[in-house]
């Protein structure tokens, strides 16, 4: 049953340039390095500087074992360390975690 982790956060006006570089280089390094699939989100409503990751994850003990590597990572937290500290604003990470909804053996029935 795969699991989506949701990631909203706002990002510094003042540091949007370097704030989108490093979310991208975030992207790039997870995405080659660890065993789940990121992406980032754009607004189109909203609020304007409010991006969100979207990880992608085939359960929810796979996210908690990329989730100690990529903690235990270095390189990484090199990475996310000058993100959240120097380009977004403090207080405005917000997390959810969802799963896919498992199809029951009525679900089956009215297919056929």
């Amino acid at each position: 049953m795969s699991v989506y982790v949701y990631q909203t956060f706002i990002i510094k006006q003042e540091k949007f340039k370097e704030g989108i570089e490093n979310l991208k280089e975030i992207k790039k390094f997870r995405n080659e390095n660890y065993d789940h699939k990121v992406e980032i989100l754009t607004p189109i409503s909203g609020e304007d500087h409010t991006y969100a990751l979207l990880s992608t994850y085939e359960g929810l003990a796979e996210m908690e074992l990329q989730n100690k590597k990529m903690f235990e990572d270095d390189e990484y937290l090199e990475l996310i360390g000058p993100f959240f500290l120097e380009n977004t604003a403090q207080g405005s990470m917000h997390t959810q975690i969802y799963r896919t909804l498992k199809e029951g053996k009525s679900d089956k029935k009215k297919e056929r």
